[in-house]
């Protein structure tokens, strides 16, 4: 079993926010698939499906983002879930608008949402790292990540999340840099 944990916060009003990149490509994934299934548990969206014969569990707390990671705690100890085979995405404002990497554990760099996941299951899993640029300004960056991409920006995106859910499977086979190099 894999896990796949969209970021995000709940709600039509944050739905094209920076800070739901997550959100918006578990919603990508999901509309890629057939045989979904779907419900709301532990708090959140939960779904499932397969790829080749791997069960995939995708997730999306409805907590806001300093606050998910009790629910996401619940859902991976539920289905008792390993750390390395759990991949949260997510934005960062360190990396270019649309660009990825990946890496396992680390610091939550001031994230909120990570803060939270590593409170409750510590800091030893997947992140995919979702670019959105910088504001340039540390006191603009609150309002940055609450904000709605621009209609070009959100094509970006749009774009990457098309190119990450086709390549998904290369990813969870453990070929990290083959997945990357697709996306270009």
């Amino acid at each position: 079993m894999i896990a796949l944990i969209g970021l995000g916060n709940p709600g039509t009003k944050h739905k094209n926010n920076r800070h739901n990149v997550g959100y918006l490509f578990i919603d990508q994934l999901l509309q890629d698939h057939d045989d979904v299934m779907r419900e709301k548990k532990f708090d959140g969206e939960l779904a499932s499906f397969l790829i080749g014969k791997k069960k995939i569990y995708t997730f999306k707390s409805n907590d806001y983002m300093n606050e998910c990671g009790k629910s996401i705690a619940t859902f991976l100890n539920f289905f008792k879930i390993k750390s390395n085979l759990t991949y949260v995405i997510h934005d960062d404002l360190d990396i270019t608008l649309g660009k990825i990497k990946i890496k396992l554990g680390g610091t939550s760099a001031g994230h909120n949402g990570l803060k939270s996941i590593d409170s409750k299951i510590g800091k030893n899993y997947n992140r995919i790292r979702i670019g959105i640029n910088h504001p340039g300004n540390k006191d603009m960056v609150n309002k940055h990540v609450l904000s709605n991409f621009k209609k070009s920006e959100l094509e970006v995106i749009n774009e990457l999340n098309i190119k990450m859910s086709e390549n998904i499977k290369v990813l969870l086979d453990g070929e990290k840099s083959k997945f990357i190099n697709n996306l270009k």
